[in-house]
């Protein structure tokens, strides 16, 4: 009898598989305008890193005395003054609805749905940018080089997530991988099905590192079994094609 392999111990959850949620700083949203007013203003009082994230945060405390978490655009400072609104000015860290931003400007923690606080464009060095208008929608070219229509209510921030460059620096040592994945909750090191015992994995043993036969596997197999491609529509190199 082998034992469970990756894909069933994660299933089952515990420490190792869990996000460390206790080390965030809290949510990361937009403001919340009342309807009585048209822009809010807010200064930033900090700059500070979350664990797990790749960009950095500011808190901002706003005129009415609240205080808010926010992804940083590149060239924030402390002490600069943000607006949120419909009538805040178009500059750098200000949030507006899509439909009162230009054509072809950056643009960050984009909203997927009026009042959601921001879900499209949020990692360190992202920006998308905002190609045309109409009366129904928003045209926005995303990080993938996607185009997307968004209901121009929709709010988003002007300019590019601070952070930009950070994938570029090498992790020169082990030991950096493996506290970056404890903060992202990712199991690391990943050890290949081939390279392991037949008691371990669907694809170990044998005298040569191979899978031993087909690695499609149906979408309803056990956690024990569903490794390799799964669900796969076609698998090998299609005919006649080099």
């Amino acid at each position: 009898m082998g034992k469970r392999i990756l894909v069933q111990r994660r299933g089952r959850g515990g420490s190792n598989f869990r996000a460390p949620s206790h080390k965030r700083k809290g949510k990361i949203k937009h403001c919340s305008i009342k309807k009585d007013k048209e822009v809010i203003y807010g200064t930033i009082i900090e700059l500070t890193h979350e664990p797990g994230r790749g960009a950095p945060l500011a808190k901002v405390r706003f005129e009415d005395g609240g205080e808010q978490l926010i992804l940083v655009p590149e060239g924030a400072f402390i002490g600069q003054k943000i607006g949120y609104g419909s009538k805040a000015v178009l500059k750098l860290g200000n949030t507006l609805p899509l439909r009162e931003i230009p054509e072809g400007t950056p643009i960050f923690n984009l909203e997927g749905t009026p009042g959601d606080g921001g879900k499209f464009v949020r990692s360190s060095g992202a920006y998308a940018t905002v190609l045309s208008h109409s009366a129904d929608k928003s045209m926005v070219r995303l990080p993938s080089n996607k185009i997307k229509a968004f209901n121009p209510n929709c709010n988003a921030t002007i300019g590019v997530v601070a952070g930009g460059g950070r994938t570029d620096k090498p992790f020169i040592k082990a030991g950096n991988v493996y506290h970056l994945s404890k903060a992202k909750s990712w199991k690391w090191p990943k050890v290949r099905g081939v390279a392991m015992n037949a008691a371990s994995h669907p694809h170990g043993g044998g005298s040569h590192q191979h899978v031993g036969g087909p690695s499609t596997v149906s979408r309803n197999a056990p956690p024990g079994q569903k490794v390799g491609l799964i669900a796969a529509r076609r698998a090998g190199r299609k005919k006649g094609k080099k």
